[in-house]
Formats: structure tokens, sequence, C-alpha cells
């Protein structure tokens, strides 16, 4: 799961700094960038507090974060075929 790499490409989308984010996150922005970075994972409260600055509901960011290496090996060929065209599609609200 890609969370913090998902959570990196909204806030560059919505021209959101760092910085910002995270003051309105209640966090620092060391720790916001480490979950940027994927080495920190956040709480769901924190998510739930960074998905409301980006404006996306918190299950679209976890959708938005799947890798085909969270989906059932026998369901990956399905994941890999409907993924990019269902990721473009919530993106396209959301951004």
């Amino acid at each position: 799961m890609n969370l913090g790499i998902t959570i990196k490409n909204f806030r560059q989308q919505k021209g959101i700094k760092q910085n910002v984010l995270a003051e309105k996150s209640g966090i620092t922005q060391t720790y916001l960038s480490q979950i940027e970075n994927n080495i920190k994972e956040p709480n769901i409260s924190t998510l739930r507090i960074i998905c409301t600055y980006l404006e996306i509901p918190l299950p679209v960011l976890f959708f938005l974060s799947f890798d085909e290496n969270d989906v059932k090996p026998e369901k990956r060929s399905a994941f890999k075929h409907i993924e990019p065209s269902i990721k473009s599609m919530i993106s396209e609200f959301f951004t």
C-alpha cells in the first residue's frame, strides 16, 4: 500500500505545501514527510484530519493507495486490468 505517496500526490496536486498540511493536521512537518515517504504509518484519526484538508474521503485515499501486493494472488490479474480505469475515474472527482 502506497498511502504516503498517495497523500503526497494529492497534496501537490492541490498546491498545498507540506508544512501547511502538517500544521493544519496537528503534526510536525517531519512526521508528515515520514508518512509521505512510507516510513511511518499514521493512525486513523490523523488520516481523517489529513483527508479533511485534502478534501478526499478516507475510503478513496485507501483505494487509491492499493497496489497489486494488497490483493490476493488469485485476484491480481483482475485488479491489474481494472485498476488504471478506476483510479483514473476516482482521481478526476477529487483532484
